[in-house]
């Protein structure tokens, strides 16, 4: 599922592209993705783009007459964008059925196309339009932004908040560290892979409890936050440079732990471990994280019971 990380830059090559452009045609091919009845998907057509902002894992376009297109990407939903000049004059025109099932809708302005697609078939990606930004914004979980200005009015990198406005937050409920980045109704904007990433940085355990972390270790994970995903905004703009951000994937060449199972830790050596659980997975090093105990795979060790490994040592 794309993060702050790549919601930050998906917006800044949007911006580039569509603000103060014509949306000339909205097209849907799949009846799963819109969300809302009215307005109708039709009113967007013929207005123009005035901003672009950020609501938590959400990309929210805001057109002419205060009409909004909120977008959730969910975990294989992406966006990519082809130049096309030509297309104002063939909007006009009838439009074949957009070419492949993966393609959920397309959106054509005088300069190009936005297209929607999806990967799979559970069709999980969603489609808002409101009338009104206040509507648009009854979609907010609630958590804090990371980094201000305040929430909605720049989709990209300000100063980092204030450690007591983190450990308020943080502390406001004793669940795991895991659990906690990744509530939306605490911390905007983070999800499985950044969140692996910060606590690793921050050396800390995925299910250590919030309420019980010390001083130092509250300290170390705040930096870790603002570290951990203003590199990674940085290092997502230097590889997108003047093209569309078309590589977004949870699983990033350079991360430290997230979707390197059994890989060896850059800081360490030691193997990185996993805990698995639905549809996804905690990524984590066993010798900087847990002080060399592995976590129980909730799979594996029901299975094993006795023969689970209690050590990175354990396992081999």
């Amino acid at each position: 599922m794309p993060e702050f990380p790549d919601i930050v830059v998906y917006i800044e090559a949007l911006n580039k592209r569509i603000t103060g452009r014509k949306l000339e045609r909205a097209r849907l091919e799949s009846p799963f993705l819109l969300r809302t009845a009215t307005p109708p998907i039709s009113s967007v057509e013929g207005k123009t783009v005035r901003e672009l902002r950020r609501l938590g894992k959400r990309i929210c376009i805001g057109l002419e007459s205060d009409l909004w297109l909120v977008f959730h990407l969910m975990i294989a939903g992406r966006l990519h964008w082809k130049d096309n000049p030509g297309a104002a004059a063939r909007a006009a025109q009838k439009t074949p059925r957009l070419p492949s099932k993966r393609n959920l809708a397309a959106f054509e302005f005088d300069n190009g196309t936005l297209s929607l697609t999806e990967a799979g078939t559970q069709r999980r990606a969603s489609l808002h339009v409101f009338e009104g930004q206040e509507r648009a914004r009854a979609l907010d979980r609630g958590g804090i932004e990371l980094f201000h200005p305040a929430r909605g009015q720049d989709p990209g990198l300000g100063e980092f908040i204030e450690l007591s406005s983190f450990v308020s937050v943080l502390k406001s409920e004793n669940h795991t560290l895991k659990r906690a980045l990744t509530d939306p109704r605490l911390f905007s904007g983070i999800g499985n892979a950044y969140s692996d990433e910060i606590l690793w940085e921050a050396q800390l355990s995925p299910i250590r409890l919030t309420q019980k972390l010390t001083d130092d270790e509250l300290d170390r994970l705040h930096q870790a936050t603002q570290k951990t995903l203003t590199e990674w905004v940085e290092r997502l703009r230097e590889d997108a440079g003047d093209r569309f951000p078309e590589k977004v994937t949870a699983f990033r060449e350079g991360m430290a732990v997230h979707g390197r199972y059994k890989e060896t830790c850059p800081r360490c050596g030691a193997r990185i471990q996993r805990i698995r659980y639905a549809t996804n997975e905690t990524n984590y090093c066993p010798r900087c994280q847990t002080g060399g105990k592995l976590l129980a795979d909730r799979a594996l060790s029901r299975i094993l019971r006795d023969d689970w490994p209690k050590t990175a040592e354990d396992f081999g």
